[in-house]
């Protein structure tokens, strides 16, 4: 069947999940859910963002200054997005504010559906597909991406963006496998469990998560358990000194040289911020 045609009886089924009531939808979910879904209403309402004197933002949102100093993994992502989802169905999983879909629209995907479990996340992801020309392309709606209602073997790509430690991996990884069409590929973007000063910063700040999202930084036996639902493709990690870049901005260039080197040296490379790891479907190429 073409990528076309399964595009557009996903359309339907997507339409039929955007229909279930808001309140029979809220009254499913269990108490970790419903905690997460306020959370993030919360954290993604723009106006109550834009609102905030500096002291609040910095107490709800000083976390986003170090994202200054991705952009090494952003390039990395970006790329493999690029590269990965033309023509293709694209999920973008517990997508927020759909950047990864609207980036796979971009790059050509035949359609690039987002799930979120937050209603305002969905709707910021709606107006900015739309502000960025590719609405066509892009379908938001909510869900809950432990049971997404999509059918088996539905979709090409997944991009999980910083979004598999807000859920319950022994759901989330059979969900996942059960979506994903024999040849699809996952690539996965998350935190790394492992720097001491990170988790200091994380127990110093908790405004800024729910305590489910607190304990449940991944590590590599994360990646041990994906192991038996996916092949595990590359792995890579970023980010360890250039993370005090926002500090001493002058200081960037340099930390990002030294981060590319002792990114690569195991043991040393734990203490990143963020690490990549791509999850391949059995039948899928390592080409």
């Amino acid at each position: 069947m073409s990528a076309a045609l399964r595009a557009s009886q996903l359309r339907t089924q997507l339409s039929e999940i955007a229909r279930i009531p808001s309140e029979r939808w809220f009254e499913g979910l269990d108490e970790r859910k419903r905690t997460e879904l306020e959370f993030h209403d919360r954290d993604r309402d723009r106006a109550r963002a834009e609102s905030m004197d500096a002291d609040t933002y910095e107490r709800f949102y000083g976390n986003k200054k170090y994202y200054r100093a991705t952009s090494n993994s952003k390039d990395f992502i970006d790329d493999w997005i690029r590269k990965s989802c033309a023509g293709k169905i694209v999920l973008d999983y517990a997508c927020g504010n759909g950047q990864g879909a609207i980036a796979a629209a971009r790059s050509g995907a035949e359609l690039a559906i987002g799930l979120d479990i937050s209603p305002v996340s969905v709707g910021n992801a709606t107006r900015d597909a739309a502000e960025a020309g590719v609405g066509h392309r892009c379908v938001f709606v909510q869900a809950d991406a432990e049971n997404t209602r999509l059918p088996d073997s539905s979709v090409d790509i997944i991009l999980c963006n910083g979004m598999l430690h807000h859920l319950d991996l022994s759901y989330a990884f059979p969900e996942l496998r059960r979506i994903l069409a024999p040849g699809g590929r996952i690539l996965a973007i998350e935190a790394l469990d492992y720097n001491p000063a990170i988790k200091l910063y994380r127990h110093l700040t908790p405004d800024m998560r729910t305590e489910w999202e607190k304990a449940h930084i991944l590590s590599l036996k994360d990646l041990t358990f994906a192991r038996r639902f996916f092949e595990l493709g590359e792995v890579r990690y970023w980010h360890i000194l250039s993370i005090a870049g926002p500090h001493v901005p002058f200081l960037l260039p340099v930390f990002k040289a030294i981060d590319d080197v002792l990114t690569r040296i195991p043991g040393v490379r734990l203490l990143s911020w963020i690490f990549t790891f791509e999850l391949l479907s059995a039948k899928t190429s390592r080409q």
